[in-house]
C-alpha cells in the first residue's frame, strides 16, 4: 500500500525574517516557510506560491515523504503545518520537518472507503454508510509510511460498526490511538434517521372549542346572535 508518488518542492534560503519580510515575499507571489528537525538547525525558506499551491491540491502531499530542494540541496521532509488565508485562496506559511530513516513518524493518514455500494446493509437493508472518521494518526518509520489506509466495508450488515482495531494495516504501521487502548468507531451502516415534522401549536381556546360538539357550538352561536339582536331592539 506504500505510495510510489514523488513530490519535489523547490525553495531558497532567506535571511530576512519578521512580518515585514513575510509581507514582501507574499507581494512577490512567494510563500515563507521553515524547515526544522533531523538534528539540524531550523532554516527559513521562500517558495513559489503557484507551485506549492498546486502541490497541495493532491491529497497524498499531506501524508507523504517529500523531497525539499533548498538551493538545489535535497533533503527528506514531511509537511508539518500549513497556514491559509481566512477567505482568500492564499497560502500564508508552510512548516516542514526533516525526517530520519531510523526515527518513527507520527502522521495523519487518510482513510479510503471501498465497497459501500455492495454492502448488504446498504444494498439489501436500506441502510446508509456513515463515515465517522476520515483519517487516522499512525506511527511508523519513514520507509513504511502509507499514502492512505483502505477500509473495505463491502461485508457490513445493517447496524454494523467497524472500529480502529478492525482496520488492516500495512506491515510495521501502528495506530496511535490503539497504543492507548482507545478503540474508536470508524464507520457504521444504519437506517437513515427521519426527523418528524413538529406538530402545529394549538391554543387552549382552540382545544376547548374542538371538544364541544358541533350542535352545541351552533346553539351557542345562535344564543349569542339572539342576545345581540335583543340589545339592538332595546336601543
Amino acid at each position: 500500500m506504500a505510495s510510489k508518488m514523488q513530490f519535489e518542492i523547490e525553495a531558497t534560503l532567506r535571511n530576512d525574517k519578521g512580518r515585514g519580510a513575510s509581507r514582501r515575499l507574499r507581494r512577490e507571489e512567494k510563500v515563507p516557510g521553515v524547515v526544522y528537525g533531523g538534528g539540524e538547525q531550523p532554516a527559513s525558506l521562500a517558495m513559489e506560491h503557484k507551485k506549492i499551491s498546486k502541490a497541495l491540491e493532491n491529497e497524498a502531499f499531506y501524508s507523504h515523504i517529500l523531497t525539499l530542494k533548498v538551493d538545489n540541496k535535497p533533503e527528506q521532509v514531511i509537511l508539518k503545518d500549513l497556514q491559509r488565508h481566512a477567505y482568500k485562496p492564499r497560502i500564508l506559511h508552510v512548516d516542514f520537518q526533516r525526517v530520519r530513516a531510523d526515527e518513527k513518524l507520527h502522521m495523519h493518514v487518510p482513510l479510503h472507503f471501498v465497497g459501500g455500494d455492495v454492502a448488504p446493509g446498504v444494498k439489501d437493508g436500506g441502510g446508509v454508510v456513515s463515515h465517522i472518521m476520515s483519517d487516522i494518526e499512525v506511527s511508523c518509520l519513514p520507509a513504511n509510511l502509507p499514502e492512505y489506509i483502505e477500509v473495505d466495508i463491502s461485508k457490513m450488515e445493517l447496524n454494523d460498526i467497524l472500529h480502529l482495531s478492525n482496520l488492516k494495516l500495512p506491515k510495521d504501521v501502528e495506530i496511535l490511538a490503539l497504543t492507548h487502548e482507545d478503540d474508536k468507531p470508524v464507520v457504521s451502516v444504519h437506517i437513515p434517521r427521519v426527523e418528524e415534522e413538529p406538530e402545529p401549536e394549538v391554543s387552549e381556546e382552540e382545544v376547548a372549542a374542538s371538544e364541544v360538539p358541533a350542535s352545541e357550538q351552533k346553539a351557542e352561536g345562535e344564543s349569542e346572535g339572539e342576545a345581540s339582536a335583543d340589545k339592538e331592539e332595546k336601543k
